[in-house]
């Protein structure tokens, strides 16, 4: 089973499994790390915001027009930000690395 790992805001780092089909905010929650995921995953709100270590961000798909649009209400955002929900996790990203980010 792939695994990732979740850098917490305090730096502490969480390597998880990860099993493939699910989302990084789904993976986060089945491990209980602390990320929001208000609209539980419908691209309605930016609190699943992760930022992407940027070794692995090119090899992400792009990002879509709507989760840029709510990236836009992110707070703290940067170059590799993107969306816990829509990040699927497949055996290509077996060691996928996230950071959560500072809250405001």
């Amino acid at each position: 089973m792939p695994q990732m790992t979740f850098v917490e805001q305090d730096g502490t780092e969480r390597t998880v499994d990860a099993p493939v089909g699910l989302s990084v905010l789904e993976i986060a929650h089945k491990h209980d790390i602390d990320i929001e995921g208000a609209c539980e995953g419908s691209l309605a709100c930016a609190t699943c915001h992760v930022v992407v270590d940027p070794a692995w961000a090119d090899r992400l798909s792009q990002p879509t027009d709507d989760e840029e649009d709510m990236l836009d209400l992110a707070f703290g955002l940067e170059k590799t930000s993107r969306l816990g929900c829509q990040i699927v996790m497949t055996d290509a990203l077996d060691g996928l690395v996230v950071r959560l980010p500072r809250k405001a």
